[in-house]
This record gives structure tokens, C-alpha cells and sequence, in this order.
């Protein structure tokens, strides 16, 4: 899909939000896709372990590159209909907070598992941030319209992931892509701990 396809969709995706929000209060955001897109965006917390979803595969190369960034919001997307439906999940925030602890060290090691575990490891992680959207999902929401919202947030993420891990294929941006594994992983000990 090109860039003006993506725009095109992304519009007529905000445009159909106006519907969704026709009974709401009109300076809120309480609803629909535009509420969906900007959840994942303001929690440190998700931005850190959907950036190192996108890192981790470009560092793991094909086909991981694509794999890790397709399962995590698919299995997401399960993980939130959870949420929505009060299937209730121990854990969430630590679940989420240790995501980007384990997704950095992943890429700051340079962890090289089998195809299945890292599939495995993100999507396990992704039930708790699917929860997470699922459950704080505003009481005007159209539910199918605000997660395609933070599905497409989520994908955005993972695509500057993998952007900025395409540079591991030289020296200087293997350093850097390491190095932005260890800054998610610090981040995830600030969340784990209560500090971020």
C-alpha cells in the first residue's frame, strides 16, 4: 500500500469517526477512531514496546521483519476484544511494563531466538496491551472503529521501529539500534518501578 493509499484510507477512516461521535459531546474526544489512534500514542509505556517490536524484527531480519509487526496487533486486537467484553487479566500494567523491559533487552543483546519464540514472546505481550486499549475503551466508543484506530497507531509504531532498526545493517547503526534497545529497556525498569 502506498503513502497516498494510506492517506486515503486513514481519511476516510476519520471521516467516518464523525458518526461515531454525533451523540457525543463535540470537544471530546470520547469516541471512534481518531480516540483509538491517539491512545497508544500518550502512553510512554506502549510506544516503548511497539517501537522495540518494530526494532527487534529489523534486527531479526526476514522474515521476522514482517512477522513480529503483524502478530502483535492481530494477537492485540484478540487481547482487546478481552477487554471490552470484562474478561478480566491479572497483571496488565506489569504485563505491559515488562514488554518493554524484555523487548529491549531483546534488542540490546541482540537475541537471535527461533521465529516461533519471538512470535510467541511478542504476541504473549501483546494480550496485555490489547487488554489494556480494550478495557479503557471510552463508553461512546464504537468498539470496531477505536481499535482499528489503535491498531493503525500500532502499526505506525512498529514501522518507526523497523525505520530506525534498518540501520543495524551497518556497524555505527547496529550500535545505535543496540542502544536504543537498552534506553526501552531502562524505560521498562522506570515503568516496572513505579518511576515513569
Amino acid at each position: 500500500m502506498g503513502l497516498q493509499q494510506m492517506a486515503r484510507v486513514l481519511l476516510l477512516l476519520a471521516l467516518t469517526t464523525g458518526t461515531a461521535l454525533a451523540h457525543s459531546d463535540a470537544a471530546s474526544l470520547s469516541g471512534g477512531f481518531m480516540s483509538g489512534f491517539t491512545h497508544p500514542l500518550f502512553g510512554w509505556d506502549h510506544v516503548a514496546a511497539m517501537v522495540a517490536v518494530g526494532l527487534w524484527g529489523a534486527f531479526l531480519g526476514r522474515p521476522a521483519i514482517w512477522l513480529l509487526p503483524v502478530v502483535f496487533p492481530v494477537v492485540m486486537a484478540f487481547g482487546g476484544m478481552l477487554g471490552v467484553v470484562g474478561v478480566p487479566l491479572p497483571g496488565v500494567e506489569t504485563g505491559i511494563a515488562a514488554s518493554a523491559l524484555v523487548l529491549g533487552l531483546m534488542v540490546v543483546l541482540a537475541v537471535r531466538p527461533p521465529l516461533w519464540v519471538a512470535a510467541l514472546l511478542v504476541g504473549a505481550f501483546a494480550i496485555f496491551h490489547g487488554h489494556a486499549h480494550g478495557a479503557e475503551l471510552p463508553v461512546a466508543a464504537n468498539p470496531l472503529v477505536y481499535s482499528i484506530g489503535f491498531v493503525v497507531a500500532t502499526g505506525l509504531l512498529h514501522l518507526s521501529g523497523i525505520a530506525f532498526g534498518e540501520l543495524s545493517r551497518w556497524q555505527w547503526g547496529n550500535t545505535a539500534v543496540r542502544a536504543s534497545g537498552a534506553v526501552i529497556a531502562l524505560a521498562g525498569v522506570g515503568f516496572l518501578a513505579g518511576l515513569l
